[in-house]
């Protein structure tokens, strides 16, 4: 059965001139409308090409997607089944319209939660897959962005690799060093390098403190937690674009990393099992982080500054490093006093190390 015809008035620019036409609108069943002008031959608009435009008191104005000034303008009251033909107005989009904003509201939803747990879980399994040798270049690259900011003296370095010798005695070594920025952190390299600024190594109160900030940087390092970590912070354009060429930012935004729970409990477990070992006492690694939330005021861990600031759960961890020293057991020094004054002493003594200024 073949559908009725409907016609009504309508009054048109054709996208070519500027002169008004009037005529009928006729739709003949088929796919065009037929715009009929008294004296002029027929012109037959294709229905798919027009779009809703605007509605003008008593009016409806379409416009065509492929003729950028053509207009059509048709009475609001034109017969209901010639309505049902013409273009819907669209409120929200074309397949938003089309699905129902309820629907679509559920499409995005969906899409958006998928889209959080592919950036959520993806680097968990990627990071680890980043060759060696990508990692290698970024962490030399980062540490070529201190310039000569790294201490150095003879008794200083050959403590610092006394001390990694005895956290991490792996034939395949961790690099390490000692960095002349004033800050209470420790930061874990792409590539196998660990460094402790300065203003860490001036808060320590004995080597074995420093030992187990060391192992437990080192602990992320050979879980091969870092790229992870920076995958998840600052997504994959990190791997192409490089850290920022000012002096020291890509080690200022290592050190703020985060680590997932399970990622810090790894490094955590490998710093313990590191110093059970080596025969250190894990009691300097739970003084240093029982001192720092004294200082900050007891367990307000938004509080907490430095280091400590990016480590979550500190006196958990603090009572776990306690509960793993032997009781009763007498831990030999990890260090003699000249050793560790020497690293105390390490950038002071450095005459050619420089500066770092942050701003």
């Amino acid at each position: 059965m073949t559908e009725p015809s409907f016609r009504t008035p309508a009054h048109w620019y054709d996208g070519k001139t500027a002169i008004r036409r009037e005529g009928l609108a006729v739709w003949d069943g088929a796919g065009g409308l037929r715009l009929e002008e008294e004296g002029e031959p027929p012109v037959t608009v294709d229905l798919a090409r027009l779009r809703y435009q605007e509605t003008r008191r008593h009016e409806i104005v379409y416009s065509a997607a492929d003729e950028a000034d053509f207009r059509l303008v048709m009475p609001a009251d034109m017969p209901p089944g010639l309505a049902a033909k013409m273009p819907a107005k669209a409120e929200y989009g074309s397949w938003i319209d089309r699905i129902g904003l309820g629907r679509a509201a559920v499409g995005f939803a969906v899409v958006s939660a998928a889209a959080v747990a592919l950036f959520v879980t993806l680097p968990e399994w990627l990071g680890p897959m980043v060759p060696q040798t990508w990692e290698r270049r970024m962490g030399d690259a980062m540490v070529g962005d201190l310039g000569n900011r790294l201490c150095h003296t003879p008794a200083g370095d050959a403590a610092l690799a006394k001390l990694l010798n005895e956290v991490d005695p792996a034939r395949d070594k961790v690099r390490a060093g000692i960095a002349n920025i004033d800050m209470v952190n420790a930061v874990a390299l792409p590539g196998g390098q660990v460094l402790l600024f300065d203003g860490l190594v001036q808060e320590a109160e004995s080597p074995e403190e420093l030992a187990g900030i060391l192992a437990h940087e080192v602990g992320h390092v050979r879980e091969r937690h870092v790229m992870t970590a920076m995958l998840r912070q600052f997504g994959l354009s990190i791997l192409s674009s490089g850290i920022g060429s000012n002096v020291g930012g890509g080690i200022i935004t290592a050190a703020s990393l985060s680590y997932s729970r399970d990622a810090e409990a790894e490094a955590d477990v490998f710093a313990r099992t590191q110093l059970a070992r080596s025969d250190i006492s894990p009691t300097g690694a739970a003084r240093f982080f029982e001192r720092k939330l004294e200082e900050a005021g007891g367990e307000s861990e938004n509080a907490v500054t430095g280091w400590i600031a990016t480590h979550p759960a500190s006196g958990n961890r603090a009572r776990a490093f306690r509960e793993s020293a032997v009781e009763g057991k007498t831990y030999p020094p990890v260090l003699t006093d000249a050793e560790f004054e020497a690293l105390k002493t390490m950038c002071e003594e450095d005459d050619d190390v420089e500066d770092f200024d942050l701003f």
